[in-house]
């Protein structure tokens, strides 16, 4: 069976403000929501519910904010362990020591995602001041308990210059899996914006050092769906033949295989734009993922240029990264470099 991605905010409660952060974009000064104990639980029951109608198997990837800052985190995770299923952490270094990796292990943990998003000066100024050391420091803590560490980069404009560099960092400290999502604005703002032939150029760049590391025992994980339009015209991606051409087989994974749950409960078909489909305390999930708000996010023939591509089914870009430019998810993604006609 195949598995299906939850994203669960647990809490609001962070020790940084980063400057991509979709909670605190707009407001430093917003109520900060941390979700019940028992809500987490019947929230997590909701979705075994779903995984069991469609015949999938749950993996949870739990975050917030940082996730380890819910006054219930232990009891959390002893949950997702009693019920038998694999999770990950999307958090911060800060609180993390040998004890605390030790207990994540025993309790299940499989993976915790840390972020990189420059070298020293450039990741503190997105992030904050001791950050880049304290992730740094807190990769070998978590190896050493036997968790699997992924550093994920947001690539934007702000630090473009800096992922060649980040690359070798990775590699130097031992990381597990490497992996990069573009910035989606949260407002109109286009400072951080990339061109399609310069991050097409930078895909480029990455992908000769991929080549380079590909021995190293880091595995570079090629999360942007781009890399299959940049594969595809490079000859190394090709389009199988005999499938149905009515299934999306790659690329988005938004409507498909991946639901974010919010500690309010509220639920986003993607965490990375506005897309609201319900609240997994009052509605069932299973009715969320097959209804018709949902179904919105699965009209592919309305997608402006990816409807046009013979990579629909394979790529469509980042409709998150669309929208936050245009408010628009079906707009043509912002650095697709690929003319269509």
């Amino acid at each position: 069976m195949e598995y299906f991605a939850y994203q669960f905010h647990i809490t609001d409660e962070c020790d940084q403000r980063c400057e991509h952060c979709y909670i605190f974009s707009e407001d430093n000064s917003k109520n900060l929501v941390e979700m019940k104990l028992e809500d987490v639980e019947k929230v997590i029951d909701n979705c075994l519910d779903m995984c069991e109608k469609m015949k999938r198997l749950p993996y949870f990837y739990i975050t917030g904010g940082d996730p380890i800052l819910h006054k219930n985190f232990w009891n959390i995770v002893k949950i997702l362990k009693n019920k038998d299923i694999p999770f990950g952490i999307l958090g911060n270094p800060f609180h993390l020591n040998d004890e605390v990796c030790e207990r994540l292990r025993e309790n299940g943990c499989r993976k915790y995602q840390l972020s990189i998003d420059g070298m020293k000066k450039t990741h503190d100024s997105i992030r904050k001041s001791g950050s880049f050391d304290a992730t740094i420091e807190k990769i070998p803590v978590l190896r050493k308990a036997g968790i699997d560490v992924a550093i994920m980069t947001t690539v934007s404009g702000t630090n473009k210059d800096k992922i060649i560099d980040i690359v070798d960092l990775v590699v130097e400290n031992n990381v597990d899996i490497f992996a990069f999502a573009r910035y989606c604005p949260t407002s109109f703002e286009k400072e951080t914006h990339l061109e399609p032939e310069e991050y097409k150029d930078l895909l480029d760049r990455l992908w000769k050092k991929f080549e380079a590391y590909k021995d190293s025992g880091t595995t570079f994980n090629l999360k942007d769906h781009l890399w299959n339009l940049y594969l595809y015209e490079k000859g190394l991606y090709r389009i199988p033949e005999g499938l149905d051409k009515n299934v999306m087989y790659d690329g988005c994974n938004c409507a498909n295989c991946h639901m974010t749950i919010l500690p309010t409960g509220e639920v986003y078909a993607c965490r990375r734009m506005e897309s609201p489909i319900g609240n997994a305390l009052k509605n069932r999930m299973y009715d969320l993922f097959v209804g018709d708000t949902m179904n919105a996010y699965r009209k592919y023939k309305q997608f402006e240029k990816c409807s046009k591509c013979e990579l629909l089914r394979f790529c469509r870009g980042c409709p998150a990264v669309a929208y936050g430019y245009t408010h628009n998810m079906y707009s043509a993604d912002p650095q697709c470099w690929k003319e269509v006609l």
